[in-house]
């Protein structure tokens, strides 16, 4: 059975065969292929890493976001999950570690200990940094102790969008606070940042 169908049917709409241009910032695609294509440093420190690995394992699979290819070097990633608490040994192991990554680079604090110290936040206290923004730029911050990993999932999916508008890894802290670094953020339920306070200096060895 012949069909005749006439050109008129498909309206002005109708395709003609040419290719049609799409015209784009570069800066805009670059940002597009940095987002589905992190490679997160293979680095935990503490409880929180537990529900990292989870998150990147079978079940929760961060290969469907673009984020599941763990680096062992910090010069071959772009990404750096702070996943548990930061103690004073550690940052600037942690700092090192930041600079060596190549620009542009992204930090996800992961749980209350890497965002405000969690429940080492007490008067008095000496070996735990009160938030990792103290030391590097954080571009998202996951409550929870520990978060799960659907936590770490909606923070890489905010991290995504960001790294698409253009407003991610600009590498910047907050306004510095002498001695300290920068100020942690609110904890819950409290009106004020924690600290600053002096013995919460990071000396560099």
């Amino acid at each position: 059975m012949e069909m005749n169908v006439q050109p008129e049917s498909f309206g002005e709409h109708q395709k003609s065969g040419t290719l049609g241009l799409i015209f784009a910032p570069l800066e805009k695609l670059l940002n597009l292929a940095r987002a589905n294509s992190l490679w997160p440093l293979t680095f935990g420190l503490h409880c929180c890493a537990i529900e990292m690995m989870a998150a990147s394992a079978s079940r929760f699979d961060l290969d469907r976001f673009g984020a599941g290819v763990f680096r062992s070097s910090p010069r071959q990633s772009d990404l750096m999950i702070v996943a548990g608490t930061v103690s004073r040994k550690m940052a600037p192991r942690i700092k090192m570690l930041y600079d060596q990554m190549p620009s542009p680079k992204y930090v996800i604090a992961m749980g209350g200990c890497a965002m405000w110290g969690g429940p080492y936040q007490y008067p008095g206290q000496y070996a735990i940094v009160e938030g990792v923004d103290r030391i590097v730029p954080v571009d998202v911050h996951v409550p929870g102790c520990p978060p799960r990993p659907e936590g770490l999932i909606e923070g890489l999916l905010l991290l995504q969008r960001k790294i698409i508008a253009g407003t991610a890894g600009e590498g910047k802290l907050a306004e510095a606070v002498p001695h300290t670094g920068t100020p942690a953020p609110v904890p819950p339920g409290a009106s004020q940042p924690a600290g600053p306070r002096p013995d919460q200096h990071i000396v560099e060895h």
